[in-house]
């Protein structure tokens, strides 16, 4: 009969300190307080630790006893993939990296699915507060992050009263895009934006739904390109504007493929993403069309992508926007009013808008 095996305990902070003949507070400090200990006491705490295989302090029962979890949580209402898959989110995510790695916290993304409304997630997160990106105003997981007392920074939307804002003028900006092309000549147009509620809809959104949209920058964006068109004299109820859920961009070049199925005489399309932009782009290759000469395609963001294609785009500070949004959370105790910090935007001018073709000119598309 075989004998059982001896499983040697993990040394605990008690025992560590018992070898070394110091008090439990200086092996803690060892961990916790370098500063506190001579670089040689500290040296032999740590090398006796490793040799005797203690772990070092349980992070739990510490945050327990500092009520300090040293982690800034992220409320992304994505999936987990899509903070690493688009771009203009990396950009945020790597600032909002920047501003913890600055501070030594940690970050915790809380990624939740936008068509459940579980908030498990935000609830049993151990965060010393949270940075919202880009919500819905209707969103149950900011709902459940505001009933947490921490504090909270929201990036981009919703503007909640009381609560920290970073975030752009998109009214403005994409206004200056706007002019841009009426400047140029071009009446007929189209829309390609993304998500404007909770609900799923890959179609044509109404005057209503964009007027009533719960994303105020989407909201904001359609409102600022309506008022421009209508005061250079097109009618906005007349603008095809094809919405879609999921942002990629295959849903740029299904969302074009809609529109111009539907709309074949606009002269440009403007999209309210570069990746919507992205996949128009490749649409209007697959239909034979030339850009700019038979077709303008506008994005917004000003990622790397877009500016190697040329894209015209506005471009924003993503990188600066999650720095910003780090920073004011870090610092959060040391004011008592809410703070909004408005980024500046850039309209870059790059090779895919032109004048609009005339009736004179051959057209290559189908």
């Amino acid at each position: 009969m075989a004998r059982p095996m001896h499983v040697r305990r993990p040394a605990t902070l008690a025992s560590l300190a018992a070898e070394l003949g110091v008090s439990r507070t200086t092996v803690s400090n060892a961990y916790n307080r370098p500063d506190q200990l001579s670089p040689e006491l500290r040296r032999r705490v740590l090398e006796t630790a490793r040799r005797l295989g203690y772990p070092g302090p349980d992070p739990v029962a510490r945050s327990l006893r500092t009520r300090k979890a040293g982690a800034v949580g992220l409320l992304l209402t994505e999936n987990l993939s899509y903070a690493f898959r688009d771009p203009a989110a990396l950009g945020f995510l790597e600032g909002l990296a920047l501003a913890c790695e600055g501070a030594g916290q940690g970050l915790h993304l809380v990624p939740v699915n936008p068509e459940r409304d579980d908030v498990t997630a935000v609830h049993s997160a151990g965060v010393d507060g949270f940075v919202v990106y880009s919500v819905p105003d209707d969103d149950p997981h900011l709902a459940a992050v505001l009933s947490r007392p921490v504090p909270t920074v929201v990036c981009d939307q919703p503007r909640v009263e009381g609560v920290d804002l970073v975030g752009i003028d998109d009214h403005a900006a994409i206004a200056q895009l706007a002019g841009r092309l009426i400047s140029i000549g071009h009446r007929n147009i189209g829309v390609l934006c993304m998500r404007l509620a909770r609900d799923r809809n890959d179609g044509f959104a109404a005057i209503a739904r964009q007027r009533t949209a719960h994303f105020h920058v989407q909201r904001a964006r359609l409102t600022a390109l309506a008022e421009s068109f209508e005061t250079a004299g097109v009618d906005w109820a007349r603008v095809p504007v094809v919405e879609r859920f999921d942002h990629s961009i295959g849903s740029g070049e299904s969302a074009a493929a809609q529109l111009l199925d539907a709309s074949p005489e606009v002269t440009a399309l403007i999209c309210t993403s570069d990746i919507l932009a992205l996949g128009a782009l490749n649409e209007a290759k697959r239909r034979g069309l030339r850009v700019p000469q038979d077709l303008t395609v506008t994005g917004f963001d000003g990622i790397v992508e877009a500016e190697r294609v040329g894209l015209t785009t506005i471009r924003q500070p993503v990188l600066e926007k999650g720095r910003a949004a780090g920073k004011l959370l870090l610092a959060s105790a040391e004011h008592s009013k809410p703070r909004h910090i408005t980024l500046d935007t850039e309209l870059v001018v790059g090779t895919t808008s032109a004048p609009p073709r005339t009736t004179e000119e051959r057209w290559f598309g189908p």
